[in-house]
């Protein structure tokens, strides 16, 4: 849990380094935020080392939280097998292993550690961030990673158990606006897509958004969505 700075949650980046860097310089990250990554921050963008090596320096000035998405799963079971899994190919893999020289050995181990440092969510008092989605009527933490990485938001989910907020992402919103529903925020807001990538702040309940083609808009409010 963040003291006494903001807790920032930041959707789906999906390689595109451009928005993030974008986005972390108009939400300008303080030493006493925490920055929560909701996973997938690579494949089918333009440059997933970039989105990578971004996220590594801010380590150096805030507290980054990585929650582990299906897309990194996909590229830890490619790195075991030592060939990418059909599966990931099919799913963006191309355009991450592009950026490292066209190989999975490209990867470096630097990279991979960090990545592999993502938890399957995290909490605080009041809100649980994940991927996917979690079941409702059991404690986040007896849920299955696979369930939390995979699973999609319909938008009429019931309210967690533990009364607290989910953050999620994993599910593109096409319009490009995060979803509210009771008990529920959902963030990927599509930037691959041509739409935005978005940064939470989730005490404030407000938003930013910046896009791949250097667009930026915010604070909004949540509240509006």
């Amino acid at each position: 849990m963040s003291m006494g700075g903001r807790t920032l949650a930041i959707g789906d980046i999906h390689g595109c380094s451009d928005a993030l860097s974008l986005l972390l310089d108009t939400v300008q990250i303080q030493s006493a935020d925490t920055v929560v990554v909701l996973g997938d921050v690579i494949d089918r963008g333009p440059n997933s080392r970039g989105v990578i090596e971004r996220l590594m320096e801010l380590l150096r000035t805030a507290k980054v939280i990585g929650i582990c998405g299906n897309h990194e799963e996909m590229l830890f079971q490619s790195v075991a097998r030592g060939t990418p899994r059909m599966l990931w190919l099919g799913s963006g893999a191309r355009a991450t292993l592009d950026s490292y020289g066209g190989q999975l050995a490209g990867i470096p181990e630097s990279h991979l550690a960090f990545l592999q440092s993502f938890v399957d969510f995290w909490q605080t008092d009041s809100h649980i961030f994940v991927h996917g989605n979690v079941a409702p009527d059991e404690p986040v933490e007896l849920q299955g990673s696979s369930y939390l990485r995979w699973s999609g938001f319909s938008g009429s989910e019931r309210p967690h158990c533990s009364g607290k907020i989910i953050v999620c992402g994993h599910t593109g919103q096409v319009q490009g606006l995060p979803v509210h529903v009771p008990g529920y925020v959902c963030i990927d807001t599509r930037a691959c897509s041509g739409q935005w990538l978005t940064c939470l702040d989730v005490q404030q309940s407000v938003f930013w958004q910046a896009s791949e083609a250097g667009e930026i808009r915010g604070p909004l409010s949540l509240d509006a969505c």
